[in-house]
């Protein structure tokens, strides 16, 4: 067994950096929110709901793709270096380090402060006659109904444990029976269950957690018999489907899809949390059904909470509305100022408009999508589709589309991961309707956000485009900042015409002219962009890289990258997540600068600009630079050429490279750490300062010189 020391020697000599340590650092930032002292208590319920949500999927894709390793014994080679074993020796420990810094901030920082803002979190013992009473109907008419004790014995089999759900393990032995007679019975609480049962005083609003109010009656469940041990656990099972990059499935069929997400209901288990005090003779029977080892146990303090993600729905109680900070109204594009009162098919005739959101809200999408559905000279509607609001206009709007006797074609990605089920539901009723539905593209999962509508205007065929980096959803459209194009640019018309033509039919791509696409070439031209700026560096030339994205991990364009700064060209990335380059290492990535924002919106748009000498190349999109994005996953980046629409992008760069109120600078080590205002002590927020951005701003933005 490799020792703690050799394991962090090897990490330490990695030219890369290891993906899941450094989504572990992603998660830290997350959590950094909650020590804000700006931040009020609901503000940092909801930071601390989002790390445990983060949290769980880490366990269900992450963890769960490594175990798929361990236990077919399968080599991997972590970026750090490591192999499979010593990697997750080094995994669980920053994630238990992580875990108890959740539990601390919660028990010593925010429950004392919960009276004051007007919530208790309250056991039923600590409540009055008159509110036990009320608790004590509420259980019997609306929960005992719903339990359900499942025994283990020597006469039933081991009962299905469903992933994420609060379980009671419990112990009991029948009166006269021997103590190692003792069985073990499961109760799971159902998730259509509150959390919390709500309880009003005058003042303030008891939450009482639901496995409290159970605890407290669970003796109903079991009569006659001596209850030994009670312990409330939670399970997290592997979420993942395949050996390779855990993000793609072998096949693209529909009941494939159904059939793999009934298995991520019983996949096997990578993490038991439990509360303090367990039953060691439960635990031990636990560790061995499950094959898991103590340091995926993960112990809560019974002064906690367990599942910091039931905070959403104190954050959501109509009593604190008021208390999140509300995010101030969209403002009009900079390039489409009368979005309220133009005709937006008019427009996009004489100009491009680029929408910022949240800044900008989707209405131009949404308000183009819907006067097609409606007009006579539009004759067909294509859309890409990976996630989508419930209640959906665009799927509305799609529907009557189809009834008005209009072509739809829509490409649905069945395997959006935890959207599955939801995109199945709306692609079926599309496809009853008469829309010509493809459910994904061979082996590979469409991620790229695109529309077209082909309308017949007077003498001639116009084609009005989205190209987009976000999802075609109205609700993450207000929390996610992402950025998208509508166009009739005729160049741009042909290239998305022409890839509408590749996902739908069975054609061969002739070259885009302005598009990027992958699997075909995009990493390919990425890199050829990162080594001219090499050469014009080498060249004496003007040079310089500028990327925006969620993730960066693809190791052909890290070392790109790293060639392009000991070529002399000054490289400033904004990575909101995952970063496995490592900045400023002597003799490697000098001239690289690495920047994290993390704040109240989700950093989700992706820009490359490269300066090329002043003949600037800008391309945005779907794609980020993961091997996923650019060998397992249909992408696009769509190249920005109209010089006022250019520097809005450009500005977008230049305003987050100057924030220091969310963003966190990256050290060669991996760390990082927080960005603070100069000596002057002026906040730059971009959060705040893009509502209030004006087009003179923009007028003159360089990022280089």
């Amino acid at each position: 067994m490799i020792q703690s020391d050799k394991i962090e020697e090897i990490i330490n000599n990695s030219d890369l950096i290891s993906r899941d340590l450094s989504w572990l650092k992603f998660n830290e930032r997350v959590f950094d929110q909650i020590l804000k002292e700006r931040r009020n208590i609901f503000e940092k319920f909801k930071f601390l709901a989002i790390t445990a949500s983060n949290l769980d999927e880490f366990f269900m894709i992450r963890v769960g793709s490594l175990y798929n390793y361990l236990d077919y014994d399968k080599v991997r080679v972590d970026y750090s270096g490591l192999r499979e074993d010593a990697f997750k020796r080094k995994l669980m420990i920053e994630c238990q380090n992580f875990h108890r810094r959740q539990q601390d901030i919660f028990i010593n920082d925010l429950l004392p402060k919960t009276e004051e803002a007007g919530l208790i979190l309250s056991n039923v013992k600590n409540l009055s006659d008159e509110e036990q009473a009320i608790i004590k109907d509420y259980f019997f008419k609306a929960v005992y109904p719903m339990l359900t004790p499942m025994v283990f014995d020597s006469y039933h089999t081991f009962p299905i444990l469903m992933n994420k759900l609060l379980i009671f393990g419990v112990i009991t032995i029948s009166d006269g029976d021997k103590k190692d007679n003792r069985k073990l019975s499961f109760v799971q609480i159902p998730s259509n269950i509150p959390r919390f049962f709500e309880v009003e005083r005058e003042k303030e609003t008891i939450f009482v957690p639901i496995d409290e109010i159970i605890r407290e009656h669970i003796s109903s469940l079991f009569r006659n018999v001596t209850i030994e041990h009670i312990n409330l656990f939670r399970i997290t099972r592997n979420g993942d489907f395949t050996l390779e990059e855990s993000d793609d499935m072998d096949t693209n069929f529909l009941e494939e899809v159904k059939r793999k997400l009934n298995e991520r209901k019983t996949g096997r288990v990578v993490r038991i949390e439990i509360e303090e005090g367990y039953s060691k003779w439960m635990i031990n029977l636990l560790k061995e059904r499950w094959t898991i080892s103590d340091d995926s146990i993960f112990k809560i303090p019974r002064k906690s909470l367990m599942d910091f993600t039931g905070l959403w729905q104190v954050i959501g109680d109509k009593r604190f509305k008021d208390k999140i900070p509300p995010t101030p109204d969209p403002v009009p594009p900079l390039s489409y100022p009368d979005a309220a009162t133009e005709d937006i098919f008019q427009v996009l005739k004489h100009k491009d408009i680029i929408l910022h959101h949240p800044y900008n809200n989707m209405e131009p999408i949404l308000n183009l999508l819907e006067k097609a559905v409606d007009d006579p000279s539009v004759m067909a509607i294509k859309m890409t589709i990976y996630r989508l609001a419930k209640n959906s206009r665009i799927v509305n709007a799609l529907l009557r589309a189809a009834e008005n006797g209009k072509h739809v074609s829509v490409l649905f990605e069945v395997k959006a991961r935890f959207d599955e089920e939801n995109n199945i539901r709306e692609a079926k009723k599309l496809q009853k309707a008469g829309c010509f539905v493809i459910y994904g593209v061979s082996n590979f999962k469409t991620h790229t956000k695109l529309m077209l509508i082909v309308r017949k205007d007077e003498d001639r065929v116009t084609r009005y485009v989205h190209l987009g980096s976000g999802n075609y959803n109205e609700e993450t459209s207000r929390i996610y900042t992402d950025i998208g194009l509508l166009t009739t640019n005729e160049v741009l018309a042909n290239d998305v015409s022409e890839f509408f033509n590749v996902i739908t039919g069975h054609s061969v791509p002739s070259t885009y002219q302005n598009l990027l696409t992958s699997p075909r070439e995009m990493r390919k031209k990425l890199i050829e962009f990162i080594e001219d700026e090499a050469e014009n560096a080498r060249q004496g030339l003007c040079s310089g890289i500028f990327i925006k994205l969620n993730s960066l991990e693809d190791s052909e364009f890290i070392y790109a990258l790293y060639r392009a700064s000991q070529a002399g060209v000054p490289i400033k990335l904004i990575i909101r997540g995952i970063c496995c380059l490592r900045p400023g290492r002597p003799g490697l990535s000098e001239n690289i600068e690495v920047i994290s924002i993390v704040g109240d919106f989700l950093e989700h748009s992706r820009i490359y600009h490269f300066h090329h000498n002043g003949k600037h190349r800008t391309y945005v999109g779907s794609a980020d630079a993961m091997v996923r994005s650019f060998d397992k996953r249909l992408e696009s980046l769509f190249r920005v050429e109209t010089p006022f629409l250019e520097k809005q992008l450009m500005n977008i760069i230049r305003f987050n490279l100057k924030d220091n109120v969310n963003s966190y600078v990256m050290q060669e080590d991996g760390n990082y750490v927080s960005k603070q205002p100069g000596e002057e002590g002026e906040e730059f927020n971009i959060h705040q300062e893009f509502f209030k951005l004006s087009p003179e701003q923009i007028k003159d933005v360089k990022l280089i010189g």
